[in-house]
């Protein structure tokens, strides 16, 4: 069952891969592009902020397979490698950021010998990224590109002057092919819930 499942999931990456016109992929391009340069800066944490100012802490989270878990996995992704890329864009500044990633092990069975429903459940690479930027108060459109996974999200979110606040990326990944319908990470994200300062946040329609 497992070899199967990786090969149907390898081919389904395969295909995005040659994909290459397709409309994520193509939105992916645009978003890496930077037409601007003074939307927003990396800072440390602690740093004053200036009159007119906000700071806004980026948080995202994937869990993937290790590195050759897909049987036809392509030798440049970065799956369960170092240096996942997760993409930003923010009123068009871009920036990619890569992430080394830890190795995590999570029971994939519970004491009585159930299939756990932790989507994280299973030996994977654990990939979190924290970034804290200082932008202009008032309204931006952040967006989330994962060139590995050709998955995209955008969101609006409002900035007080002086306030600092927090933007998460919570993952939910893909059912498994069983009919409990667990989800799990070994089948690749399927969407996203963004959360600003705890409250979770629409998607804006790209």
């Amino acid at each position: 069952m497992r070899i199967l499942e990786a090969t149907l999931i390898c081919a389904a990456l395969l295909a995005i891969a040659l994909a290459g016109c397709g409309t994520t992929s193509r939105e992916l391009y645009s978003k890496s592009q930077s037409g601007r340069t003074d939307v927003f800066a990396e800072i440390k944490q602690g740093t004053p902020i200036h009159e007119g100012f906000a700071d806004l802490l980026i948080t995202i989270h994937i869990k993937t397979p290790c590195a050759g878990y897909y049987i036809f996995e392509p030798k440049q992704s970065s799956h369960g490698k170092p240096g996942y890329p997760f993409l930003v864009n923010i009123d068009g500044q871009a920036a990619l950021w890569k992430v080394e990633g830890t190795r995590d092990i999570k029971r994939a069975y519970d004491k009585d010998g159930k299939t756990s429903h932790d989507p994280e459940a299973g030996e994977g690479i654990n990939y979190r990224l924290e970034k804290e930027v200082r932008l202009r108060a008032g309204t931006h459109k952040v967006f989330l590109g994962l060139p590995e996974d050709n998955y995209s999200i955008e969101v609006e979110i409002t900035l007080q002057d002086g306030e600092s606040a927090i933007l998460e990326y919570e993952p939910i990944y893909n059912y498994k092919a069983h009919p409990t319908r667990i989800p799990s990470f070994l089948r690749g994200v399927r969407k996203y819930e963004v959360f600003f300062d705890k409250q979770e946040i629409a998607e804006k329609n790209l």
